[in-house]
């Protein structure tokens, strides 16, 4: 655990029991929601207003936490918001009381994501950055191992009781909120010059950051557009066999996988070069579409899904490590929370991209183009490789 320090475990704690919250909630979210009353549409638009609330917030309080010098508050403030935002969902049941909710939630992660990583990069130096950002992801994925767990431990005993979930969720999301006050802003953090700071004030950085940031962001956000959600995936085991039991199962399994290879990886990554391991990644992701758009058989699914963890690894916390490289110390709240705000929107159009290949040519045809356009974003980078450092 060398490298790792009170910070980083402190802020890693508090993704845990995060993230134990609201993977609690996330398997049953769209149950509880239809059993309220929300059509399918219905909760796509929620899920869409809630993703866009967090995207374009994530680049503007990355750039507020920047120009005020300050990242604690920010990351007090957002993981307050969201452990209230549980409770809140169960209390009413309206329409607009839930859309209230759920973007209070998503409106907390934009509030704390730059700044938090931000504190994550400054607790590192560049040759110990995917150690650091690996080991976070480690212990905030350990959160959705135990989370669905205790859901389906909890509605075994109380079958279709959701609305005690979201009560219970609330539980963890307080200790989350009591560990963050361990936080301090280090002294030598200082303010920039205090200007006004215009929500869309960080797309300026976008002119202004240096040209690795750019090209490297450009394909990163190349592939999220191409990167849908993991709900495809569990359609796809879903369509292909396993009962409902299952599919959650092989869900907690990967993110299992993800919680054990995260921080060792990113040890590797310190060692090899951050752009070597995240090109592996890539390469595993193609590999598991194409695998996705052929395989019927159960049991593959669950080495599939293993490769898929493996794959989110070499990925998640090693991008925001690259990213943090490149920039300047004082820019890295802006740069992370740009790169995330963006991240998001393409998040969104590449689920609905997925959507409508889906229903119009078939659950194979989804995962070859996602496959291939992985390859394309893979050739991009080998080939712009030489522009950006370690």
């Amino acid at each position: 655990m060398k490298n790792i320090t009170k910070t980083v475990w402190i802020l890693s704690v508090v993704s845990l029991f995060t993230d134990t919250a609201s993977e609690m909630l996330y398997p049953i979210m769209p149950i509880y929601l239809k059993s309220i009353g929300f059509s399918i549409v219905l909760i796509g638009i929620l899920e869409g207003v809630a993703e866009a609330t967090a995207g374009l917030s994530k680049g503007y309080f990355g750039k507020l936490s920047d120009n005020s010098g300050k990242r604690v508050p920010f990351v007090q403030i957002g993981y307050a918001l969201s452990a209230i935002s549980k409770p809140m969902m169960a209390v009413f049941v309206y329409p607009l009381w839930i859309f209230f909710a759920r973007t209070i939630d998503r409106f907390g992660k934009g509030i704390r994501t730059g700044a938090r990583d931000a504190i994550l990069s400054d607790e590192a130096t560049p040759a110990t950055k995917g150690k650091v950002f690996g080991f976070h992801r480690s212990m905030d994925t350990l959160g959705a191992v135990l989370g669905p767990a205790l859901a389906l431990l909890y509605l075994y005993y109380h079958p279709q009781d959701y609305k005690t979930l979201f009560y219970i969720a609330f539980i963890p999301g307080l200790l989350a909120v009591a560990a963050s006050f361990y936080l301090k802003d280090k002294r030598e953090t200082t303010a920039k010059k205090k200007t006004p700071t215009p929500f869309f004030s960080f797309l300026h950085y976008w002119k202004e950051s240096p040209l690795g940031y750019r090209k490297l962001v450009i394909g990163l956000l190349a592939f999220t557009l191409f990167n849908s959600s993991d709900v495809f995936l569990l359609l796809k085991a879903k369509q292909a066999g396993l009962d409902d039991s299952m599919v959650i199962g092989v869900y907690i399994f990967y993110n299992l996988v993800y919680a054990l290879f995260a921080f060792p990886i990113g040890a590797v990554a310190d060692k090899i070069g951050l752009k070597k391991v995240y090109l592996i990644g890539l390469a595993l992701f193609a590999g598991v579409y194409f695998g996705m758009a052929v395989n019927s058989n159960p049991i593959i699914f669950f080495g599939l899904f293993f490769l898929y963890g493996v794959y989110a690894a070499a990925t998640e916390g090693i991008s925001k490590a690259w990213i943090s490289n490149l920039t300047d110390k004082q820019d890295t709240a802006t740069a992370i929370g740009t790169y995330s705000g963006f991240q998001s929107i393409c998040t969104m159009l590449a689920s609905s991209l997925a959507g409508y290949i889906w229903f119009q040519f078939g659950a194979a045809a989804t995962f070859v183009v996602t496959g291939t356009a992985t390859l394309l974003v893979i050739a991009y980078f080998v080939g712009t490789i030489k522009t950006f450092p370690k």
